[in-house]
């Protein structure tokens, strides 16, 4: 009986055609709500939570909900290599599709079938969700990170030839084929996002968005305050015209 038992368990482990990636760091008072928000959402998709390297009890309150699966990176990697890790798992475990979502519950799980949607469809093989297409009802940011999100649109514009109206939205959904590929060239970059859109669209990625009204985090501040803003925005500012500026001998396909 207790290896008719482990045979189970492999199988339902295989039959998970893709997972939620939750990159987070110092999430211990808001990811386990996260975690079981996303529960309902997720019959065929593994959660899994990116620990990155997190100085509080994120990884404890993350197990502790029996839902997850946990990766805890020794060392802080940032954003871009907490999700890379994420794309990795993805990637070598056969997955045919990923949702990126945050850990302060800022996105709203049960929009994760309306981002797959176009991913099942074959019209996309990046979906972003976009507070700037949906109703005035949902959470904008502050007016300086508005500004900040408002120059990326022009920017990206510039570099991709597409519009963007929300750069900077962590909430996306990948099909297999951007799986692949954000495995090996995910940006291991602080604030990856914008960077991600012009290496996606560089190397033809068809990127969509589509409207998703977010919420306010549920406990916390952002890494990103007002006084790093202007930091925050020349550093990705360089980091995607680099990424532009790259040839495609240094991309791995």
């Amino acid at each position: 009986m207790q290896t008719r038992g482990l045979n189970l368990s492999s199988t339902i482990k295989t039959m998970k055609k893709g997972c939620i990636i939750i990159p987070c760091y110092n999430e211990a008072n808001n990811i386990a709500r996260v975690v079981d928000e996303v529960w309902p959402y997720a019959e065929d998709l593994e959660i899994l939570v990116v620990n990155d390297a997190s100085t509080d009890q994120t990884s404890l309150a993350a197990r502790k909900t029996l839902k997850a699966t946990v990766i805890d990176l020794p060392a802080n990697l940032g954003v871009g290599g907490a999700v890379q890790t994420g794309m990795k798992f993805a990637d070598t475990r056969g997955r045919s599709l990923a949702i990126k979502l945050d850990g302060d519950g800022q996105h709203p799980p049960e929009a994760i079938q309306s981002l797959l949607k176009p991913l099942y469809e074959d019209t996309a093989d990046i979906v972003v969700g976009s507070r700037f297409l949906a109703d005035n009802s949902g959470f904008k940011s502050s007016w300086l990170r508005r500004i900040g999100i408002k120059f990326f649109e022009k920017l990206a514009l510039f570099l991709t030839g597409q519009r963007f109206t929300d750069a900077t939205s962590g909430f996306r959904a990948y099909n297999r084929k951007a799986i692949e590929f954000m495995a090996r060239n995910y940006p291991t970059f602080d604030y990856p996002e914008p960077e991600e859109l012009v290496i996606a669209t560089k190397h033809g990625l068809r990127v969509k968005e589509i409207p998703v009204t977010m919420r306010e985090r549920l406990s916390g501040e952002s890494t990103i305050s007002s006084t790093m803003s202007v930091y925050f925005m020349l550093k990705v500012t360089l980091a995607m015209i680099f990424i532009y500026l790259r040839t495609s001998q240094q991309i791995r396909n």
